[in-house]
């Protein structure tokens, strides 16, 4: 039997480099071997302010980013969190199987509200949602980076606690992380994961930048004084990082590449890697554009939100079930 897969994104902002390489473009190796869902994680951006109408262009321009990396609505369902109504249904369920101490141990939680004189309940209450998210539909696997790790093992914990304490109603998913390209890094920081919400825009790039916009975040990207392009994660994570990048757009192990670049410095690297990501990431600029001025785009998340909610309401009905909510379903 197929196994199946869950992920998201939070349509928060623009896709960087880092999201298309972390995440979405497993999404679109795995399609073909996997029972995929692929969700727009719009109730999980509203945890800090959002303002409404930027809020619903985002999560519009991400479902056109998902089809225009290659997701296929014939192969994967795509569809809007919000337009499913047992993500949130789910998502209080398992809070109520949550302990406060392992939610406020949550690096994200931490990170995120330090410093802070009040933080919304939301923000605290993110990763029973995810959980929900996810044990909907059965997850096998859930690709994921590396700083999403703690909240698969949550995820795991709530889906034992609540098969244990309730019925063996979950199955319980596996991290799927990439060996290479899973953390891509910032190009001024590198020992910092790239992020959209640094406020410093030479630090990422992003799938709908031109091409000379990428050309000189990549020509400014942090490296050191050595000279010599070779990967060192610990002692040269500059270097390092955008070897990573350039791995994964030419399907080049990194020593074959450290071997093509022998005696050669930085400058000609970088233009060359400025050049390798631009040809990557303009087919997919076309592919946005057409998608996002189509009505081919809410054709695909309507039948992807029907499809989910079939699914979903499910399992939510064995939940209730489970815990003795409303009248007793046959």
């Amino acid at each position: 039997m197929m196994k199946t897969i869950f992920s998201g994104i939070q349509p928060s902002g623009s896709v960087t480099l880092g999201n298309y390489i972390g995440a979405m473009k497993q999404f679109v190796e795995l399609q073909h071997d996997y029972n995929c869902y692929f969700c727009i994680v719009d109730q999980h951006s509203i945890t800090v302010p959002q303002e409404r109408l930027e809020l619903r262009k985002n999560i519009r321009s991400l479902a056109a980013l998902y089809l225009a990396v290659g997701i296929d609505p014939d192969k994967a369902t795509l569809f809007i969190q919000s337009e499913v109504p047992a993500h949130a249904q789910a998502g209080w369920m398992l809070q109520c199987v949550s302990y406060i101490g392992e939610l406020e141990r949550m690096t994200q939680f931490k990170d995120k509200s330090k410093g802070k004189d009040a933080v919304v309940a939301g923000l605290l209450t993110y990763p029973p949602l995810m959980a929900g998210d996810i044990l909907l539909y059965n997850t096998d696997l859930v690709p994921v980076g590396e700083d999403q790790k703690q909240h698969i093992e949550l995820t795991r914990d709530l889906a034992e606690r609540f098969n244990k304490k309730y019925n063996d109603i979950f199955t319980i998913p596996d991290a799927h992380i990439p060996k290479e390209g899973a953390r891509i890094m910032s190009l001024t920081e590198p020992t910092k994961k790239m992020s959209k919400s640094d406020p410093n825009k030479k630090s990422f790039i992003t799938l709908l930048d031109d091409p000379k916009q990428i050309e000189k975040k990549i020509k400014s990207a942090v490296t050191d004084s050595e000279g010599i392009v070779s990967f060192d994660k610990e002692n040269r994570p500059g270097i390092s990082n955008l070897l990573t990048i350039y791995s994964v757009f030419s399907n080049q192990t990194i020593p074959e590449i450290e071997d093509k670049y022998k005696g050669k410095g930085y400058g000609e690297f970088k233009s060359d890697l400025a050049e390798l990501v631009v040809k990557n990431l303009t087919p997919i600029q076309e592919r946005y554009y057409h998608f996002l001025e189509s009505k081919e785009l809410d054709r695909i998340l309507d039948e992807g939100a029907e499809k989910a909610n079939r699914i979903a309401s499910k399992t939510v009905k064995k939940m209730e079930n489970a815990m003795g909510l409303g009248r007793k379903r046959k």
